[in-house]
């Protein structure tokens, strides 16, 4: 489907080791200045942690993840914010919004009371 929607795009298993660990994942992900595409929350904890600005990562947040269900939403969010993506961000698309963070990740500030 991102293909034919004119992406780039392979799956891990074509690119490196199936057992590769998420940080191996994202590790080749910057090098190669590749975007991530999951549906687990580790990626985004790894941003958070390692304050990086690379690689970008685009989080799908649905129970179904199927690309019938979801797919042109993903599609809408990746075209969206493509400029976003490239300069390095986390892309959250779920089935109701599509949420954008640049990177690197900061605490959000906390407000007076």
């Amino acid at each position: 489907m991102l293909a034919n929607a004119g992406f780039d795009a392979a799956h891990w298993s074509v690119l490196g080791a199936y057992n590769a660990s998420d940080s191996e994942i994202m590790a080749s992900a910057k090098a190669d200045d590749y975007i991530v595409l999951i549906h687990d929350l580790d990626f985004s904890t790894i941003l958070a942690a390692t304050h990086g600005e690379k690689p970008s990562v685009v989080q799908i947040r649905a129970d179904d993840v199927n690309p019938d269900a979801i797919g042109k939403q993903v599609i809408a969010a990746l075209q969206q914010m493509s400029t976003d993506l490239a300069d390095g961000a986390l892309l959250t698309v779920d089935t109701s919004r599509t949420r954008v963070r640049l990177l690197p990740l900061r605490p959000k500030p906390l407000e007076d009371k």
